[in-house]
């Protein structure tokens, strides 16, 4: 297994960013909006906008856990979107090596 922690910025409001281009098969992920937000930040797949994803606030967390159910999905699939422009999202995913 492996552990990757990063940021992703969305940096103009209504444009999706892709958490990471790796396709490593992800078992866990947690996601938090940073502190610092002063908007919403969108968690979702490609398809992510203010009208498809999960709405996070300020410090709002959402933890995903594919590997329970015994499965696995490629990093790759997640995007994140937001209200406001230069928006963070905090992330940190357990891969299959």
């Amino acid at each position: 297994m492996k552990v990757t922690a990063n940021r992703t910025r969305v940096s103009s409001a209504g444009t999706a960013v892709q958490l990471s281009n790796v396709t490593d098969r992800v078992l866990y992920i947690k996601v938090s909006a940073r502190t610092g937000n002063g908007n919403v930040v969108y968690f979702g797949t490609s398809t992510v906008s203010s009208a498809v994803g999960y709405e996070l606030s300020a410090n709002d967390s959402l933890e995903l856990n594919p590997g329970e159910q015994g499965g696995t999905v490629p990093l790759s699939t997640f995007w994140a979107d937001a209200g406001g422009s230069n928006q963070d999202l905090d992330w940190v995913a357990i891969t299959e090596d």
